[in-house]
Formats: structure tokens, sequence, C-alpha cells
């Protein structure tokens, strides 16, 4: 049997589920769809510059490139991970040096990644501004029922 995350050993019956971060959710579907498309833009400069550029060199950066978007997913909720993303949106932006195709979809995912952080800081601020207000009527009706 495995062995239960942090999480399971805390809850207790009644306790409240803690709420996702939407922010988290939306730059998480970001990097790993930035993930699959650096895996296949390696596979075309693989294809198309493999004169140019060594077949290890080629395979090696953009499978950790691939590799760091993923792994970067697990850390989005710590103050430094949306930091670490741009830096990610960054570095996908300038694979256009080897691949000028690479400009635009970078710039798209960049895009994305920006709607996708400003979006999800409002949704979870309304979502915390609904909980404190949902906590003021409940103690101010403690004998009715949530609706």
């Amino acid at each position: 049997m495995a062995k239960p995350t942090k999480a399971q050993r805390e809850w207790r019956p009644g306790m409240p589920k803690k709420r996702r971060s939407t922010k988290v959710m939306f730059a998480s579907t970001v990097l790993l769809l930035e993930a699959f498309v650096a895996f296949f833009a390696t596979l075309a400069v693989f294809g198309l510059k493999r004169g140019e550029f060594p077949p290890a060199l080629i395979l090696g950066v953009g499978i950790a490139l691939s590799v760091v978007m993923i792994l970067a997913c697990a850390v989005l909720s710590k103050p430094w991970g949306v930091a670490l993303g741009w830096i990610l949106q960054i570095v996908l932006i300038l694979t256009g040096i080897v691949e000028p195709m690479m400009f635009l979809v970078g710039a798209l995912f960049g895009l994305a990644w920006w709607y996708g952080i400003r979006t999800g800081i409002r949704i979870d601020s309304e979502a915390a501004q609904r909980e404190r207000e949902q906590a003021e009527w409940k103690a101010a009706h403690p004998d009715a029922q949530a609706p």
C-alpha cells in the first residue's frame, strides 16, 4: 500500500477541502502544453537542422527544456514558481533563434501564460472574497442553513 500524503494524514472527518488555486491550474496547463510543443519542436529541429547542430545537442536541449517545463508545474504554488514560468516563456521565445517559427509560437504561449496568470489571480481573489462573505453570513446566522 502506498504511503499516505501529508494532506491525507492530516485529514479528519468534517474538515473542509482546501481550495485549489485557479492561477496554478491555468499556469500548469500552459506549461504542460508548452512542454509538448517544445518536444515536437525538438523533433522538427532534429529533422531539419541535423547537419548544422550535433543531434545529441538538439535532442538533449529540447528534451531537457520539456522536462523542466513539466517539473516547473510542481513549484508554481511557491513564491518563485511563477518567476520560473516567466523565465521558461523567455527561453521558449528564444528558441526562435534556431527555428524562426518558434518566435511566433513562443510569443503566443507567452500571451497565454500572461492571461492565465492574470485571470487566475482575479478568480482566486473573487473566490476568497466569496468564502469570507459566506463565513460572515454563517457567523451572523448560526441557526440558518446555507443555501
